[in-house]
């Protein structure tokens, strides 16, 4: 039986877990906040000591951490033993957060360096994805290593495509979300507009998703109540993917625009949009709530 180490048990996490455990892997994981380990135990996950713990004796090891600094904090270790020292040689490490693509680089680099395999993973899909096993990942690293991770993804995601060498999931997941963060803008947009055209909520989405304005932002996350029933501006914009997490992930897109001299004006715009939306209460909205922030904008116009 393949051993898996889940390191990092939160609203992504945990779910993903379960789902392996359910699938018949033998999981262990590891949060630092108690309430996750709890949750993810009663999820049918055995919770290890520490990371370093969980780790040991693991064939793959699974990481879902915030942000880039954490995952190499977590491989290297500081004052406590990292993932990558406390690992058989050979472990192959699976990282499936958001992070920037020169993060997951060095990442693997540290991890192939130490003796390991490793393999960058994001995820496209959302709490209800996690929960359902639906996910769409994204992967960056050799051929062999895919294969190998395959059976795990496919326990917790519907659609597994392999981008390329190191690092380039996390670039496929930049490159999808700047897509997604302007779409919803522009969905938003044209439905705001249509409010002062006197045009029906109904009658655009009607017309819209079955014409050329045809998109996820429109079909599955429609920012206006009714056309969509489980679009979360019916559920009074519960998250789906928070607002917070479109601006960290725009930012991240900002940071590869800068670095590679692309002029991806909207891109920019979309982080710069988003930015100001996570700033306040929208950090905890479904990033669709920026309609909510374009309709008072021109609340006197």
């Amino acid at each position: 039986m393949t051993t898996i180490a889940f390191i990092g048990l939160g609203h992504m996490g945990r779910p993903m877990a379960a789902n392996l455990a359910t699938a018949g892997f033998a999981v262990r994981g590891f949060d630092l906040v108690p309430e996750l380990c709890d949750a993810a135990r009663a999820a049918g996950v055995e919770i290890a000591p520490s990371a370093a713990d969980a780790v040991t004796d693991a064939d793959i090891v699974i990481t879902m951490l915030p942000a880039g600094k954490h995952v190499l904090a977590a491989y290297e270790g500081g004052d406590s033993p990292g993932l990558l020292g406390a690992a058989r040689p050979g472990t192959l490490f699976l990282d499936c957060s958001t992070i920037a693509v020169d993060e997951a680089r060095s990442a693997a680099a540290l991890a192939v360096a130490a003796g390991h395999r490793a393999l960058d993973a994001p995820v496209s899909g959302g709490v209800v994805g996690a929960e359902n096993g639906t996910l769409a990942f994204m992967v960056g690293g050799e051929a062999a290593d895919f294969a190998a991770a395959k059976p795990a993804l496919e326990a917790m995601g519907g659609r597994i495509v392999h981008c390329g060498s190191a690092g380039l999931g996390q670039a496929a997941k930049v490159c999808n979300n700047m897509i997604l963060g302007v779409t919803q803008i522009a969905v938003a947009e044209a439905f705001v507009l249509g409010e002062r055209l006197g045009l029906s909520h109904q009658a655009l989405f009607d017309v819209a998703s079955n014409a050329s304005g045809q998109c996820w932002a429109l079909t599955t996350n429609c920012p206006v109540p009714g056309p969509v029933p489980t679009s979360p501006a019916n559920n009074d914009y519960e998250p789906g993917f928070a607002g917070a997490l479109m601006a960290k992930d725009l930012g991240l897109a900002e940071q590869m625009i800068a670095l590679t001299g692309v002029d991806a004006q909207l891109g920019l715009l979309a982080q710069s949009r988003y930015a100001e939306f996570a700033s306040g209460p929208g950090a905890h909205q479904d990033f669709s709530g920026i309609i909510n922030t374009i309709r008072d904008a021109n609340v006197d116009a």
